[in-house]
């Protein structure tokens, strides 16, 4: 495990699908943002970025499938890798072609259309209509939920259906990569849980690969094999997901966990050291 934000770590032996060297993002040609943020994502790997609101989690994912410009945002130092090609001058329709797709914070379906319209509007890069039965047969498969509700109105299904239909759209495009902003955000502790295991099987059976931005450290950690943790738009410390939910900081600071043995006075003044260095 590394504490150090300049470098990117490499999870696994592999070659990595994804690099993120180094970049920084300012708004408004102003505001920074992301301040060196190095990332590296293996194949068929589930990765988590980890953090608190204002972390710079979600621009990091936007930085990745250039949607940036629709924030006014920018890279404006480092470089952005997908098998080794920079991407960062790519469109976001440029990216879903070559398998990268984001499924965005809130879900974001046409509340008016109906889910099965909802998931057809995620295949338009598909020419193929064999192709497209095949993906939504697929999807149906790994969320039962939407075949029941597939007639009903985005608007009228539940907050976790909406979210497996957001999933569910970027899998119509066959993506390599999925990018998954806050998928827990606003759901029932039992729907949290079938979503991320939904997302295992796909990375697991269908070799799909997940970067995840999440607020909830633990199931993050749960479900990941690599995780970064942000902070005001650095990263702050990175490893497995097994030794980051092990790390006493990280229990103590966003699992909620430990730190009951500091009661000296030293000890508080080291807590707040610590701290510091995590903010």
């Amino acid at each position: 495990m590394t504490d150090s934000p300049q470098t990117a770590s490499t999870p696994s032996a592999a070659a990595p699908l994804l690099v993120v060297n180094g970049i920084e993002v300012i708004y408004n040609h102003v505001i920074l943002v992301l301040k060196g943020v190095s990332l590296s994502v293996p194949r068929e790997s589930i990765v988590a970025i980890l953090g608190g609101n204002g972390a710079g989690k979600t621009t990091t994912l936007r930085a990745i499938s250039n949607l940036l410009k629709g924030e006014r945002g920018e890279v404006t130092k480092g470089s952005i890798e997908l098998e080794g090609e920079r991407i960062e001058a790519l469109t976001p329709s440029d990216l879903v072609k070559r398998g990268v797709v984001q499924v965005m914070e809130g879900r974001h379906c046409f509340a008016h259309l109906t889910i099965e319209e909802n998931l057809l509007t995620g295949s338009y890069t598909r020419t193929s209509k064999g192709e497209i039965a095949a993906n939504l047969d697929k999807v149906y498969n790994y969320f039962p939920r939407l075949k029941t509700r597939r007639t009903s109105q985005a608007a009228y299904t539940s907050g976790g259906e909406q979210q497996m239909c957001a999933i569910g759209r970027a899998l119509m495009s066959n993506p390599r990569l999925v990018l998954l902003d806050e998928p827990s955000m606003g759901l029932a502790p039992q729907i949290v849980e079938e979503v991320f295991n939904i997302v295992q099987d796909l990375n697991q059976k269908e070799k799909v690969t997940f970067v995840l931005a999440e607020q909830n450290t633990n199931m993050a950690l749960k479900y990941a094999d690599y995780g970064y943790i942000m902070e005001s738009g650095r990263i702050m410390m990175d490893g497995a997901a097994k030794d980051l939910a092990n790390n006493e900081d990280v229990k103590e600071f966003y699992l909620g966990m430990g730190g009951g043995e500091r009661k000296s006075f030293k000890d508080v003044k080291s807590y707040k050291r610590r701290k510091r260095w995590l903010a």
